[in-house]
């Protein structure tokens, strides 16, 4: 059985593998980066913004196999409401291994019912282009109000 759930605190090791695990499948791994510390540090992060960053996971007996953030901003308040908030999933992976079984499209779907449960406005995603055909599938829709701009990356280390 494979179940959709919150992420619990002692599992944000778990994810944090599966994040390195999604970097290095994409670009090889990072070099001069120490994946112990990476894991470490990313786990103090998940904790440190659990209320900002709702992480789900898929579980299968026991064992951490997915992930999905649902990243809360608040918006400028309006004059209709002043609590207002968007959301934008993120980091949704699946284990190669597990994939092509819809896994993700639930990961997709409890981080929306998340949203739903949670009063947010409206929901974005920047996608893959491996992943943009399952999030159309789950609500998702290209808007051309919605711009963006890539501006300059620079990690901390």
């Amino acid at each position: 059985m494979i179940e959709v759930r919150a992420a619990r605190p002692e599992e944000f090791e778990a994810v944090a593998a599966l994040r390195w695990r999604w970097v290095a499948e994409r670009d090889g791994p990072p070099p001069g980066v120490d994946r112990g510390r990476f894991v470490r540090e990313f786990a103090v992060w998940a904790r440190e913004h659990a209320t900002t960053h709702r992480c789900l996971v898929l579980v299968r007996e026991g064992a951490v196999i997915g992930m999905g953030f649902l990243a809360i901003t608040p918006r400028v308040p309006a004059p209709q409401s002043f609590s207002r908030t968007s959301g934008d999933v993120q980091c949704v992976y699946v284990v190669p291994e597990a994939r092509d079984a819809g896994l993700g499209g639930r990961l997709i779907d409890g981080l929306l019912e998340l949203a739903v449960e949670l009063g947010v406005e409206r929901v974005t995603v920047h996608s893959s282009s491996r992943a943009v055909r399952a999030c159309e599938r789950h609500g998702f829709a290209v808007s051309p109000l919605l711009l963006q701009k890539v501006v300059l990356f620079r990690p901390r280390r």
